[in-house]
């Protein structure tokens, strides 16, 4: 079975707790970053574009699919290389708390965040609170991704703290969006998990609803997290990797690029070379 394929299905939870990345062998030799991340549109972007930035500057990189614990397990173990999409300080606090004193945190590659609960901008509810009134309107459901996501441990705090008779329905980044889609084309009420950046903030008229007690927290930012020793081993790409910064409209062109084009890596290269001037500032970091 390829590597790939052995690592999703221990994201995939069946055999977390029996097998390692490190039990792949997967430490890498020198001149290669391995680049872990969480099939999260955002996420996916700006690895994409690290992969080819740091090709670029002559390295070999593997990305490598994970689930979001796994990708911090990965690096605290020293089998993966570098994240680019650890959302912090809120949303995947609990994986950071459990490994931030075997890894390095560079820094956020975006500011500015924000998660929450997200309605069309028909929909009468205007408040998180609002759902409780609201709620079978919604048919008692909050539509949400992957288990394993930050977002999905905040929202069942939301339900808990303002008393929510909803429950928070468990499926993908790809499912979560089929029932938006599917809702709005016939202009039904949904409610569901979001944050941005996001193209679906792009392709849809939606908005935030408030929290008044501010449950989810304050916006996050992106963080960039490597192993520990990569800067000595690798003192290149960790200059590199600490001088990417991706902001929000750049990871929006690139998620509708994705979803006009399923060639995601040629989508990353062609806005590197659409974007020489700033490439260039992250490479020349690296001098």
């Amino acid at each position: 079975m390829p590597k790939r394929s052995i690592l999703k299905f221990i994201a995939s939870g069946t055999a977390a707790a029996a097998l390692t990345l490190g039990s792949l062998g997967a430490h890498a030799a020198s001149d290669t970053i391995r680049l872990g991340y969480v099939e999260w549109d955002s996420c996916t972007v700006a690895t994409n574009v690290t992969k080819g930035v740091l090709e670029d500057a002559g390295y070999d990189v593997k990305t490598i699919s994970v689930s979001a614990a796994l990708m911090y397990e990965g690096l605290a173990n020293g089998d993966l290389d570098a994240i680019m999409c650890a959302w912090l300080p809120t949303s995947q606090a609990d994986y950071y708390a459990k490994t931030r004193d075997r890894l390095e945190n560079l820094g956020p590659n975006m500011d500015g965040a924000p998660l929450g609960l997200a309605v069309p901008d028909y929909v009468e509810a205007r408040s998180i609170p609002d759902l409780v009134e609201h709620a079978d309107d919604f048919g008692g459901r909050i539509i949400g991704i992957d288990p394993g996501a930050g977002i999905m441990r905040l929202t069942h705090n939301v339900i808990d703290h303002y008393e929510l008779p909803m429950k928070l329905v468990e499926g993908s980044d790809a499912t979560m969006v089929a029932v938006l889609d599917d809702a709005i084309r016939r202009e039904q009420p949904v409610v569901v998990t979001a944050w941005e950046p996001h193209w679906m903030w792009v392709s849809y008229n939606l908005r935030f609803l408030d929290d008044p007690d501010n449950v989810f927290g304050d916006p996050n930012e992106i963080d960039t997290l490597v192993r520990k020793g990569l800067k000595e081993d690798e003192p290149r790409a960790y200059a590199i990797l600490d001088a990417i910064k991706l902001d929000g409209e750049a990871r929006g062109t690139l998620m509708v690029a994705d979803r006009e084009n399923d060639n995601q890596e040629a989508n990353a290269r062609q806005w590197i070379e659409d974007n020489q001037d700033l490439v260039s500032e992250w490479l020349a970091a690296a001098q």
